[in-house]
C-alpha cells in the first residue's frame, strides 16, 4: 500500500496581490493562523504562512495537555489528556502523524507540522517557579495544532505555494483560484467601547522601579524586565483591528491567530529562535529602545544616540550573554558565537538595539529541545532569567498570558522560527463584555532612570493604543 504524499505545488494562477485579501477568506474560522511578514522590507523578512483545519490540536491547561485528533469536517474522533512535558506530547503527536506520509524535499520553510502559540507562563513547566499572580484571562498556556495543510506566500520571489496531501491538491487549487476572484466585501469593523486602563498606576510602577532597584542593589538580579497592561472593551471583528495594526507596524515577526472564543493579534519585530534546514540556529534578542521622530534630525540623533550608549550597550550585552547560554544547551559545544553586536533596526514607533546569536543544533536534539532550554526569551525576563521570573511573579499583578511567550512553527522537515510576543494583544470574550489586552515593559538596570523607562513603555504601544482608539 503507497504511503499518502505531502505535496508542494507552485500556484500559477494569478492570486491577489495581497495576503491579507487571501488571509481573509479564513480569517473567521477556528485555528486559522497566519504567520504575516507584513510585506515588510525588513532582512528577516521573506515568506508568509496561512494554516488552517489542523488535523490534531494540543491545548495545555495548567499541568494538562488536551490533544484532539479532528476529521476534515473538523469533528473530534479521539481525545487524551496528559500530564507529560507539552512540547515532547508535540513531537509525539507530529511523529506519530507524519510517520507513515512522504514529506517533499523543499527549500519552503514550512511543509506541514505543528504551528502556534506557547504563552510566557508555560514557563513554569519547564523551571519550578512561584505561582501566585492572578490569571484572570485565563487562555490556555499552549495552544499548537498539527496541519497538513498551508499556503505559504515567498515575496522575495513573487511566489505562492500549496501545502497539502497530493490527494487534495487539484480540488484545493481549484478552490483557491475561485476564491481568487471573489473579492470579499467585508463591512466588519472594530471599535473600542472604553478608554485603555492600564494594571499600574503611574505612582504604582514608580514603587515597583524602587523594589527592582532594591533587588538589584542587593546583588539578586543585573536586569529585570517590569511591564504593565492596558486593558479595554471592544465590539466587532478583531481581524479588522489586526489589519489596521499590521498596517501602522509594517512588523517582520506579525501573527493572527483565530479561536473559538478569542484571537491573538502579534505586530512582533523579535525573532526568537530560528533552525533552518541545515541546524543552524539563530536567535535576534531585543534590548534598546529609542522613540522615533518625524522631525528627521531628531530621528538620526535618536538612532545614533541609542547605537552608542553605554546603558543600552550593556543591558544588550547581559541578554547576550544569558541567550549564548541558553542556546547552547543544545547546540555543539563551542558553535554559538554572536556575529552582530548592537545592531539598529528601525521600525514605525521605535528604534531597536539588536544582536544576533548562532549556532549549531547538536545531532541528539531537536527544535523543541532548543525551546524548553531558551523559553522564556531571556529579552524580556532579566538576567539571571529564574531570579528575575520569581521577581516579575512578585511584582506584577497578572499573569502575562501570551505577553513575552512565543508564536511559532515547528515543521515535520525539522525547520523551526519563532517570535518573541512583545506588541501583541489578546481580545477574549466574555460573558459581559469582550476585552482588548495589551502589554508593554523594558528592562530595568541599576542605573536606570524612572521617568524615562516608564515613558519607554508607551513608546513601545504608540502604534497600538492610538491606532485602535481611532478605529
Amino acid at each position: 500500500m503507497l504511503k499518502p504524499v505531502i505535496s508542494t505545488t507552485l500556484l500559477t494562477f494569478e492570486l491577489p496581490l495581497e495576503a491579507d485579501q487571501i488571509f481573509s477568506h479564513f480569517s473567521n474560522k477556528a485555528w486559522a493562523f497566519w504567520l504575516d511578514s507584513c510585506d515588510s522590507s525588513h532582512d528577516d523578512c521573506q515568506y508568509d504562512i496561512m494554516v488552517w483545519q489542523p488535523s490534531i490540536t494540543l491545548i495545555t491547561h495548567a499541568k494538562t495537555t488536551e490533544i484532539n485528533w479532528l476529521n476534515n469536517d473538523g469533528l473530534v474522533t479521539k481525545c487524551l489528556q496528559s500530564n507529560d512535558d507539552p512540547l515532547t506530547l508535540i513531537e509525539q503527536a507530529q511523529t506519530t502523524f507524519f510517520a507513515n506520509i512522504d514529506l517533499p524535499k523543499s527549500h519552503l520553510p514550512f511543509i506541514g507540522g505543528a504551528l502556534g502559540y506557547f504563552a510566557y507562563d508555560l514557563g513554569q513547566r519547564f523551571e519550578k517557579l512561584p505561582n501566585t499572580t492572578t490569571q484572570d484571562i485565563n487562555l490556555p498556556e499552549m495552544a499548537v495544532g498539527i496541519y497538513q495543510r498551508a499556503i505559504i506566500i515567498d515575496h522575495k520571489n513573487k511566489k505562492t505555494w500549496l501545502v497539502c496531501p497530493e490527494s487534495e491538491q487539484a480540488e484545493l487549487s481549484k478552490n483557491l483560484q475561485r476564491l481568487s476572484q471573489q473579492h470579499i466585501n467585508n463591512n466588519s469593523t472594530f471599535t473600542l467601547t472604553s478608554k485603555w486602563q492600564s494594571n499600574i498606576s503611574k505612582q504604582a510602577y514608580q514603587d515597583k522601579f524602587t523594589q527592582v532597584q532594591n533587588y538589584l542593589l542587593s546583588g539578586d538580579c543585573y536586569q529585570i524586565n517590569l511591564a504593565q497592561r492596558f486593558v479595554a472593551d471592544y465590539l466587532g471583528d478583531e481581524f479588522q483591528a489586526y489589519l489596521a495594526l499590521r498596517k501602522e507596524n509594517k512588523a517582520p515577526f506579525s501573527a493572527f491567530m483565530r479561536f473559538d472564543s478569542y484571537a491573538i493579534l502579534s505586530i512582533s519585530p523579535e525573532r526568537f529562535l530560528q533552525v533552518n534546514n541545515n541546524g543552524k540556529v539563530q536567535s535576534k534578542p531585543i534590548k534598546g529602545t529609542r522613540p522615533r521622530s518625524t522631525d528627521s534630525t531628531i530621528d538620526k540623533h535618536n538612532a545614533f544616540d541609542l547605537k552608542n550608549s553605554p546603558k543600552d550597550q550593556a543591558e544588550n550585552l547581559m541578554i547576550v550573554d544569558l541567550l549564548r547560554n541558553d542556546i547552547s544547551k543544545a547546540c555543539i559545544a563551542g558553535s554559538v558565537t554572536v556575529p552582530e553586536l548592537f545592531a539598529i533596526e528601525s521600525f514605525p514607533a521605535v528604534h531597536h538595539l539588536v544582536s544576533t546569536v548562532e549556532g549549531q543544533l547538536a545531532e541528539n536534539k531537536l527544535p523543541t529541545d532548543l525551546l524548553r532550554g531558551a523559553f522564556p526569551g531571556g529579552s524580556i525576563t532579566g538576567a539571571p532569567k529564574i531570579r528575575a521570573m520569581e521577581i516579575i511573579e512578585q511584582l506584577e499583578p497578572h499573569k502575562r498570558s501570551i505577553y513575552c511567550g512565543t508564536i511559532g512553527y515547528i515543521s515535520a522537515c525539522g525547520k523551526m522560527d519563532t517570535s518573541i510576543t512583545i506588541r501583541t494583544l489578546v481580545c477574549k470574550e466574555t460573558p459581559i463584555s469582550n476585552k482588548i489586552y495589551c502589554w508593554a515593559g523594558g528592562g530595568l538596570v541599576a542605573d536606570s532612570n524612572v521617568a524615562s523607562e516608564y515613558q519607554e513603555t508607551f513608546d513601545k504601544v504608540n502604534k497600538i493604543l492610538p491606532i485602535l482608539s481611532q478605529l
